[in-house]
């Protein structure tokens, strides 16, 4: 009986980094982007589809806009609570129903 095993070559690698590409879309989502895109080059060079390549650039494109969406709120947010506080000086303040302690 003989046993053969079947190594990644250079032509399967791109599997793995379309694993790693799909988990990184949703930890780090522009280091999932690119490991992606990579991931799907490889596999088209080897005359491959890789489903899970396309899918980490979909969530990773997802994630960034949201990603981006969140900053740009979370900036809004704090920009107009440091204008109330540049406007009132230090200490605490009632305007509009809402305590502003500025220091």
């Amino acid at each position: 009986m003989r046993v053969t095993t079947r190594a990644y070559g250079a032509t399967e690698s791109w599997k793995i980094i379309a694993i790693v590409g799909f988990v990184f879309a949703f930890i780090f989502s522009i280091v999932g982007l690119i490991v992606s895109i990579v991931a799907r080059r490889q596999a088209k060079q080897a005359g491959a589809v890789s489903r899970l390549a396309t899918a980490g650039i979909i969530v990773s494109i997802v994630r960034l806009v949201l990603d981006i969406v969140a900053i740009v709120l979370f900036v809004t947010l704090f920009a107009g609570i440091f204008q109330a506080c540049a406007d009132l000086g230090p200490g605490t303040h009632v305007r509009d129903g809402v305590t502003y302690t500025c220091s």
